[in-house]
């Protein structure tokens, strides 16, 4: 694998008052041999010119978070990453890339969860280049690299957890993005480490069920919070009835058979897990009767 190597490339202040001033003295030698008929100093000054003109494409500006990577008949020698004005040599093909922070969303990607229910779902990627001579010479457009393996790394992840937690699951898409978020992250590193790519964060932008399940599993939900709710009302029902029969039996306020305390269950726990408000009913003779 090409790996990047750091060239240390001369500033180009100074180069450029060297062949700016040769410039100009072998333009005054090849006029005064010229006219003096001196035919090959006239010949060297005019070579010497043709030289100082190749020098001339030497010069290189290399902008902040931008390197140049250099190449030389068609071989990697290293790359630039020193701002300003640069010279190196004239025959070198400089070719720019970028190392700033980028970003892209993908696409919304329709997948089955782990769960085998169909989703939708979508990220934000935020990466940058790290290593010129692997994004450059190792995949042949890193850019669009990136794109489709971060697409591809986040429909692997939506078919590895589920939607929602269910059944004593640990980690859904929807309930932990922290998780989800470091998992996408580690994902899509481990597809662009060859391309000379870092990814600094991924995070899910989209989610949601598919359009032809999102009823069903609207109602799904809905039962679930029905259900989850009905638990809690009923648990603290029967923490109320029993606390009840303890303070009546503790302060001796009334001695019950098993059958009036039957009773007496029966009719807190309806008053207490009813939806609606309890209608009494004036009961004027025995129990037993």
């Amino acid at each position: 694998m090409n790996r990047e190597i750091r060239r240390k490339i001369a500033s180009g202040y100074p180069m450029l008052v060297v062949l700016f001033i040769a410039q100009i003295a072998l333009a005054y030698l090849a006029v005064r041999s010229a006219q003096s008929d001196a035919i090959a100093t006239f010949v060297l000054a005019m070579i010497a010119s043709v030289a100082v003109l190749v020098c001339w494409a030497g010069f290189m500006m290399v902008h902040p978070n931008e390197a140049k990577v250099l190449q030389l008949f068609g071989k990697y020698v290293g790359t630039a990453r020193d701002p300003g004005l640069r010279w190196a040599n004239p025959f070198y093909a400089k070719v720019s890339v970028s190392t700033r922070v980028r970003n892209f969303e993908s696409s919304k990607l329709k997948v089955n969860d782990a769960n085998g229910s169909p989703i939708e779902i979508a990220a934000v990627v935020v990466w940058k280049v790290f290593d010129t001579a692997e994004a450059l010479f190792e995949v042949d457009d890193y850019a669009g690299f990136v794109q489709i393996q971060s697409e591809s790394a986040l429909r692997n992840l939506g078919t590895t957890y589920p939607y929602e937690p269910h059944d004593g699951e640990t980690i859904a898409l929807r309930s932990n993005q922290n998780e989800i978020a470091e998992a996408l992250v580690k994902e899509i590193q481990d597809r662009l480490t060859t391309a000379g790519v870092t990814v600094i964060e991924a995070r899910i932008t989209h989610l949601a069920y598919a359009p032809e399940i999102a009823s069903a599993m609207l109602r799904r939900q809905q039962a679930s919070a029905i259900i989850a709710a009905r638990k809690q009302i009923v648990r603290g029902a029967v923490s109320m009835v029993e606390m009840a029969l303890d303070e009546l039996a503790e302060n001796k306020v009334v001695d019950l058979d098993e059958e009036r305390k039957a009773a007496m269950v029966s009719n807190l726990l309806v008053v207490l897990c009813s939806d609606e408000s309890a209608q009494p009913v004036l009961n004027t003779g025995s129990l037993y009767t």
